[in-house]
């Protein structure tokens, strides 16, 4: 049991940590590419828009 445990804390440890910093990139990747410049602006200025 107890070697089981440790062998799944440790594939955990490292496989959790390689998909976050994926996500991470990924998130990244979409926030800084130059094509959704305009949609990030527009939504800046939402909250200053009257209806």
């Amino acid at each position: 049991m107890n070697e089981t445990y440790r062998a799944l804390a440790e594939f955990a440890q490292t496989w959790g940590l390689v998909y976050f910093v994926a996500i991470f990139l990924c998130v990244l990747a979409y926030a800084l590419n130059p094509r959704r410049k305009g949609e990030f602006d527009e939504a800046a200025r939402l909250p200053l828009s009257e209806d």
